[in-house]
Order: C-alpha cells, then sequence, then structure tokens
C-alpha cells in the first residue's frame, strides 16, 4: 500500500507535512539512490519501501537498488554483520575476496546508476564497498549503518573502516554506535510507517481470528515476540522467560517472523528454536512469509505484552510497532531499545530470561499499571519514531550537504 502525505496528516499534523514540502524545495530534482541487499526481510527493506515513493512525490528522483550475491557472500556478510556486533569471528582472506569480488561484479549493473546520483546512501557492510569500484562517482556518499557497532571486532572493524572513511559522511541509529572516523556522523533513529498494513487500525473481527487460526485461548494472557528468527533476537532465551513464568501463570507464547534472504543462519535459529519448543501446545512458532503484515498487526494487537529480548539490536523496529498498538514492552537492554523503552514508563529494560519473566509477570499482576504503560508507549511512538520524523531527517541532511551542482560541498 502507497500512501499519500496528506494522509498523513490526521495522525501528525497539517504543518509537520507543509515542513517536508518546505524542506524539500530546495532539493527538487535532484537523483538520490540508496543501496541495500534485500528487498524481502528486515527493517531496513520495510523503511526503503515507504521513503522511496514519498520522496519521490517531493520531487526527489529517488531509486532503490539492490546488490546480488551468492550464498557464499551472504555468509561472509553475515559474519561480518556478527563481528561488527561483538562477536569474535576471524573474517579470513578468502572471506574479503569473495566480498570485494561479489561488490565488483555488482558495477555492470549499478555503475550508471550509481555514477550519476547527486547522493547515494549504501545501506550496512554489504554493498559498502561498491564507493571502491565506482571511478567517475560525482556526487555525496553516505554510509548508513542499522546495526549495532558499539563494540566491534577489532579487525573486522579495521578491515570495513578503510572502505568507510571513503564516505562523505556516515548515519547512525543511536549516538552510543558513532565511531572515530575522519567525517561527519549523523544520528537517525528508524521509525515506522503508521498507515501500512503492519500498523494500521484493523477490525477487532481479524485481531480475534487470530485466536482461532492458532488455537490461541483468549482467556490466558499472550506474549508475542515478532522478529527474524536471528540469535541475536534471542527467541531461545524467551521460550526460557515463558518457562519460569509457566511455573506460576497460565501464560501462552507466539515466536513469530521469518528469514531476509541475506541471512543464512536463519533456518538454524528456527530449528534450534524448535527444539527449546518442544510439543508445549502454548508455545506457538510461526515461519511467516513477507506477505503476512496484516496478521503481525493481529498478533501484536492481540498480544496483552510484547516482548522483544535482544542481546543486540540496531534499533528494534518491532519494539516501535509494539508500542504504537498501545502494549507494553519488555525489551533487552541494548542498543536502540534503549531509546524507546524507558524502566517503569513504557515498558521495562532486562537483561536474561530471569529478569524478563519476573518483569512480565509484574505486570501481568498489575493490569493498570500495564495499561498506563501502553498509552505512554503509543504516545512516545508518536511523537519521536513515524516516518514523518525520518524522513525530515533525512531532508534536512541533504541540505546540509547543501545542493551545489551535484551537492559537491559539505557545510556545517
Amino acid at each position: 500500500m502507497t500512501c499519500s502525505l496528506n494522509d498523513y496528516v490526521p495522525i501528525v499534523g497539517k504543518a509537520a507535512i507543509d515542513q517536508l514540502r518546505q524542506l524539500a524545495d530546495d532539493i527538487a530534482g535532484i537523483r538520490i539512490v540508496h543501496v541495500n541487499s534485500t528487498r524481502v526481510g528486515g527493517g531496513v527493506a520495510e523503511i526503503l519501501s515507504w521513503m522511496i515513493p514519498l520522496m519521490r512525490e517531493l520531487g526527489i528522483d529517488a531509486v532503490w537498488e539492490v546488490i546480488e550475491g551468492s550464498d557464499e557472500f551472504f555468509a561472509v556478510t553475515k559474519k561480518m554483520h556478527n563481528g561488527l556486533q561483538g562477536q569474535q569471528v576471524e573474517l579470513t582472506v578468502s572471506d574479503q575476496k569473495c566480498y570485494e569480488a561479489t561488490n565488483e561484479a555488482s558495477i555492470g549493473r549499478l555503475g550508471a546508476s550509481l555514477e550519476h546520483a547527486d547522493a547515494v546512501f549504501v545501506h550496512d557492510p554489504q554493498p559498502a564497498y561498491l564507493i571502491r569500484l565506482i571511478n567517475k562517482r560525482t556526487g555525496k556518499w553516505i554510509w548508513r549503518c542499522h546495526i549495532d557497532v558499539s563494540k566491534p571486532e577489532r579487525r573486522i572493524w579495521k578491515y570495513l573502516k578503510e572502505t568507510i572513511e571513503l564516505y562523505s559522511a556516515s548515519i547512525f541509529s543511536i549516538a552510543q554506535f558513532a565511531q572515530p572516523l575522519r567525517h561527519p556522523q549523523v544520528i537517525i533513529p528508524p521509525s515506522i510507517d503508521p498507515l501500512s498494513d503492519k500498523n494500521c487500525e484493523l477490525p477487532v473481527s481479524e485481531i480475534e481470528n487470530v485466536y482461532e487460526r492458532f488455537l490461541i485461548d483468549p482467556s490466558r494472557p499472550l506474549l508475542v515476540q515478532i522478529s527474524r528468527f536471528d540469535k541475536f533476537k534471542d527467541p531461545v532465551g524467551v521460550i526460557k522467560a515463558y518457562r519460569l513464568l509457566k511455573k506460576t501463570k497460565p501464560v501462552q507464547l507466539v515466536l513469530a517472523g521469518g528469514f531476509a534472504s541475506d541471512d543464512p543462519e536463519g533456518a538454524e535459529v528456527l530449528n534450534q528454536v524448535g527444539e527449546a519448543a518442544g510439543d508445549d501446545p502454548d508455545i506457538h512458532v510461526l515461519l511467516l512469509p513477507g506477505d503476512q503484515d496484516r496478521l503481525i498487526n493481529a498478533l501484536q494487537c492481540a498480544a496483552d505484552i510484547i516482548i522483544q529480548k535482544s542481546t543486540k539490536e540496531g534499533f528494534g523496529l518491532t519494539v516501535t510497532e509494539g508500542m504504537w498498538k498501545g502494549k507494553p514492552v519488555v525489551g533487552g537492554d541494548t542498543g536502540g531499545i534503549k531509546l524507546q523503552v524507558f524502566n517503569y514508563s513504557t515498558g521495562f529494560l532486562v537483561k536474561s530470561p530471569e529478569g524478563a519473566a519476573l518483569r512480565i509477570r509484574y505486570l501481568l499482576h498489575n493490569k493498570e499499571v500495564a495499561r498506563d504503560m501502553g498509552i505512554r508507549a503509543r504516545e512516545n511512538v508518536r511523537e519521536n519514531f513515524l516516518l514523518i520524523r525520518q524522513l525530515r531527517e533525512y531532508l534536512t541532511l541533504l541540505r546540509w550537504l547543501k545542493l551545489d551542482g551535484n551537492l559537491k560541498s559539505l557545510i556545517a
């Protein structure tokens, strides 16, 4: 579903939309290219799916390109991703050659589009090496990092940093992720589209259908974690918390998500989740295809409490989505979750399955507290994490890059 800017007026107000149009006036007609590694799965693809049409509506020639690679390439970039999030992994010479060769193979298909862009936003490590291969680039290149690089594995960061410092600027989701670099760094947290199928208002019947479809008992508390099957999302830890709760509360758990096409570890993590869940009829493990946004929406709306017990998290859009549904969130005390969940206000931050079980039990025993947290959570999203704010900050960055022919000069 593609919405017009005017569709957001009832949610954010006319003044916010007018401000976007004013910001875009001076940069209308410029060519912007976004490059990432997948059109399906994960927060980056979700953000670009709404950002590109809205940029075009504002008069910007925005294009979305995707780098292509083999299973070997995505295994290497997953290793890089894990290393940047602090895991001790080794990037071999063979890994580096595969990474660089795959980027080079994409130049024939993407080169012309990138050479003539006024600004190129390259998302995450997978396509980062492209900047070394475009000899005739005329515009500004910006590296957009969506992952937690607060404590990266030293050798992997050193290898990547040599490429990142060729960019004109970097964007991080929160200040704690910023690294010493020889160019400006900008903080732009991600956001959600409140009118998308995943976040729009649903009829009650569609929410109630979830109970019947998945044999969920509406009379007992429902805990829901929506996320890719990724070890850093800690779904096995969520099951441990559930089992601790189950000793005293008749809870039910849904773990639902899918795979990103650039993540080769998803199937292995899903198998681990299946083993941990066993034959417990109150644990519902749902592998969802990429077109199930309304179902995800309904599951979050049906939940009593949203969980996102990540051990590492770039931002956590599923936290934002749950808060937008007016739910308290029990989230991992890490990364961008800490930017959204305020302890004792919009939810709780936890570091262990035991901590998660303790906080969930408290919320289930104190329903008025949980309700008030949900109200504050939704308002926090309205004020800080809707797409209009993120789009405004991208437009501000483009103006900061100052249109001068092909964005030739950075200004303070």
